[in-house]
């Protein structure tokens, strides 16, 4: 069994900084680097692949909304050709720094608000199954949802996901936050392990609800980031070790 660690990352843009990704790139396995539509730049992009490629984590392109002043986590209107076109044009921008680097796309995982629109809405599923199917990567989703059932159907690979920085509410949903405040990373890390070794999380009512974990995903915006990849790589480490 292999659990990998993901972050979104890459997500800097001009003269601002989001996140430590250099700090943070030891202790994933799959950076989740942003295109251009909520964070990053040409600059900031071809800095992120280089740097993944230099720690031997693999790449995936992580598209959004076009919605840079609201860093992709603003939900809006928008029909399934117009988003497919926008999906393309980000993972293009991706996939040119990939190709100069000669690092191969991994994965694909929609952003933010993105996100838990086609986690809901069959139209924006569908719209990002129509601009990924051609490059034959799998995308990243949450089970139990749309990313399930219909990347499934179309014949793209699913990959589950935990958030071990966002909460859950009582009926399993993700909460998609605009902020990501410091947390905890010891009660980070054991979170991510129980998601893994249960199939379980706890959620903000306090119940326990299913969860399915192939990838632990984290956010390079999150203050303590370090902290919390050290303590969850820690974790799943030593579980695979005893398992």
């Amino acid at each position: 069994m292999t659990i990998n660690i993901n972050c979104d990352m890459g997500e800097s843009f001009g003269l601002y900084v989001m996140g430590d990704d250099e700090g943070v790139m030891p202790y994933i396995t799959q950076a989740n680097v942003a295109c251009g539509f909520h964070g990053s730049d040409p600059n900031h992009m071809r800095k992120t692949v280089e740097l993944a490629k230099k720690h031997n984590v693999k790449v995936g392109a992580h598209f959004s909304l076009p919605d840079l002043p609201g860093f992709g986590r603003r939900e809006m209107k928008i029909d399934r050709d117009e988003l497919a076109n926008i999906v393309i044009y980000q993972i293009g921008a991706l996939k040119g720094f990939l190709d100069v680097a000669g690092v191969s796309l991994s994965h694909m995982k929609p952003h933010g608000a993105l996100y838990g629109m086609a986690a809901r809405e069959e139209h924006i599923a569908q719209a990002i199954c129509d601009a990924c199917e051609s490059f034959e990567v799998p995308i990243f989703g949450l089970s139990g949802t749309l990313h399930e059932e219909i990347y499934t159907a179309r014949g793209l690979g699913f990959v589950s996901e935990f958030f071990a920085d966002l909460d859950y509410d009582e009926t399993g949903k993700l909460l998609i936050t605009r902020e990501h405040p410091a947390l905890d990373p010891q009660a980070v890390g054991q979170k991510a392990l129980r998601a893994v070794r249960d199939g379980i999380v706890v959620t903000t009512a306090g119940t326990e609800v299913a969860v399915q974990a192939k990838t632990i995903c984290i956010h390079s915006d999150t203050p303590n980031v370090i902290a919390i990849a050290q303590n969850v790589k820690a974790s799943l480490d030593a579980y695979m070790k005893a398992a």
